[in-house]
């Protein structure tokens, strides 16, 4: 389920900061773009904390 929501709020973020970037560029807003993008960082996000967070102690 946390993998899901991080995929969700990438997405969300991601085109919320393209529209923004385009805006602020006077580009031209690509949503196609800016989805694949926000998902591949989502998934890098998912990948790193996978390997950046300690393991758990075997008792």
């Amino acid at each position: 389920m946390k993998y899901i929501v991080t995929l969700f709020w990438s997405f969300a973020i991601g085109q919320a900061v393209c529209y923004l970037g385009g805006a602020l560029q006077s580009g031209t807003y690509n949503f196609e773009l800016s989805t694949i993008i926000s998902l591949i960082v989502g998934v890098i996000a998912i990948i790193a904390v996978r390997f950046i967070s300690p393991k758990k102690a075997e008792a």
